[in-house]
């Protein structure tokens, strides 16, 4: 098919990659046009010197920014991606984002003539790069069954569940449950740790039982050698969960363990840790276990 991809961040370079290299047409935009070129370096395909450009005849247009702000510059914005597009193509968002904005631009692709599908991933970026994703989708079931077999190329699951915004609105509820998971595995290893266990030791037996978790058995080596350069950025987790938390508000739903967590990543950026891995909360865990000790 012929399609766009607009972002080449961390997910949306490798994801773009396999799109490539399953035979489409690709054409890529990136605000940073040196990381574009260097992408049809390595994949081929075509770049574009806007998002309007890229998005021109294209039949499927992905995109994956970082913020409700990036997503609205690059759809509504001045050489904004739905200026160009044609009637009957598609916009799917692999962006992070509100349900207001998925919502709010679905709203505007149906007046302009084509659909539009929320896509909100979760597998990191070794999900993207061994096409491995879990996506999150919000759409019509038209729109999303012209998505789907596109997006399986990066995929390990798809699934539409509702309309536009559901998809937000699911990847919400995953970092919240992420966040929990992580601090719990930082409070259990710090324990370990402080009462002389080996935490390789420990890890090898729990995760074969009911606390065995994706965070445990991809992040327990790197929390126990005070390794953070990977992996997703708490700067990024704190974007999210504070979506997830303005969400529940609305809901009128209580979220005290999320906004703990999130006050504990404040303190990870505080200590340096804004890039590091969202499992660094590890640190602000023995830096307080030590502080205690005097």
């Amino acid at each position: 098919m012929k399609t766009a991809f607009i972002g080449l961040g961390v997910m949306g370079y490798p994801m773009a990659g396999h799109l490539q290299k399953a035979g489409h047409d690709v054409t890529v935009y990136n605000r940073n046009g040196a990381k574009a070129q260097a992408w049809q370096k390595e994949y081929g395909g075509k770049t574009a010197p806007t998002p309007a450009e890229a998005a021109k005849g294209q039949e499927i247009v992905f995109c994956c920014v970082g913020r409700d702000s990036d997503l609205r510059e690059v759809t509504l914005g001045t050489d904004g991606a739905f200026s160009t597009m044609d009637k009957g193509s598609l916009f799917v968002d692999h962006t992070t984002a509100s349900a207001g904005i998925a919502r709010e631009l679905a709203a505007e692709a149906g007046k302009r003539g084509f659909g539009f599908v929320d896509a909100p991933v979760s597998g990191g970026q070794a999900g993207a790069v061994n096409g491995k994703l879990g996506i999150m989708c919000g759409g019509s079931e038209a729109d999303y069954a012209r998505a789907e077999p596109v997006m399986a190329v990066y995929a390990k699951l798809a699934k539409r569940l509702g309309p536009p915004g559901s998809g937000q609105l699911t990847k919400m509820v995953n970092q919240i449950c992420i966040a929990g998971i992580v601090q719990g595995l930082a409070e259990g290893f710090s324990l370990a740790r402080a009462a002389g266990l080996d935490i390789k030791e420990v890890e090898e037996v729990i995760s074969q039982g009911a606390a065995g978790s994706w965070q445990m058995e991809n992040r327990y080596k790197t929390m126990d050698a005070g390794e953070y350069n990977h992996g997703f950025a708490v700067e990024w987790m704190r974007k999210d969960l504070g979506i997830a938390m303005e969400e529940a508000r609305k809901q009128e739903v209580s979220l005290p363990m999320t906004a703990m967590v999130d006050q504990f990543y404040a303190e990870v950026e505080n200590l340096g840790g804004k890039r590091w891995d969202t499992s660094s909360l590890f640190v602000r865990q023995e830096a307080a276990r030590k502080g205690n000790k005097g």
